[in-house]
């Protein structure tokens, strides 16, 4: 299938979905997970009505971005090393994985205008994974508050691999604590199941673009 049939599926999905949960379409945004993928198939993406790209690394989605010739707001979603902060909000329009104040601190200091991010927390309290640990979600997200330069405007998370409902649950229950506005939860395997839960944004790379080689 192609991408824009892909796509097309995977809208249809989103749409059963939002209307499973009581939900307006207008509530979820799909993040196209282009990770491995050339700038063409962007593009391809883009034609087909994609808005949101979503990369995991600093490196490779700057050097693929300049060749990508259609418009959409870019979001980081993998780890971002303190180093990188500064080419990362040069690329990114959303840094969905802030797991530390220092790494706030650096994102602020590198951009020249208030820069939205999300921070990342580890649902699972999985030693393996990045993100803070959901008992210190409070204290670390008022801090980062605090900080000039970057607007605190949601939680992501991976959740561990089995049931993720309840996963899905408890962070959407930490980000109603801080009365912020946006969810990063659901993949390919589990979007679905993320809108259900409140989901704002889900990073879907395999189902529009295929197995990774």
């Amino acid at each position: 299938m192609s991408i824009a049939e892909n796509l097309a599926a995977v809208e249809r999905r989103i749409r059963a979905a939002c209307e499973r949960a009581g939900r307006k379409r207008g509530e979820v945004t799909l993040v196209a997970v282009s990770k491995t993928f050339p700038a063409e198939k962007i593009d391809e993406a883009i034609a087909a009505g994609v808005t949101h790209i979503g990369e995991n690394r600093v490196q490779e989605a700057r050097d693929k971005k300049p060749q990508v010739r259609g418009a959409a707001r870019w979001h980081l979603i993998g780890h971002l090393q303190s180093n990188k902060a500064k080419d990362a909000v040069q690329i990114f329009d959303l840094i969905e994985t802030v797991d530390s104040i220092d790494l706030a601190q650096k994102i602020a200091r590198a951009s020249e205008r208030a820069r939205n991010v999300l921070l990342q927390v580890n649902i699972g309290d999985e030693p393996q994974k990045s993100g803070v640990a959901p008992a210190e979600i409070e204290n670390v997200a008022r801090q980062i508050r605090a900080i000039d330069g970057v607007n605190l405007i949601g939680l992501m998370a991976i959740p561990p691999i089995g049931d993720v409902r309840p996963h899905f649950r408890r962070l959407r229950a930490l980000r109603d604590s801080l009365g912020l506005e946006h969810l990063s939860m659901g993949m390919s395997e589990d979007f679905e199941i993320a809108i259900e839960e409140g989901s704002t944004m889900v990073r879907i790379g395999r189902a529009i673009f295929g197995p990774r080689t």
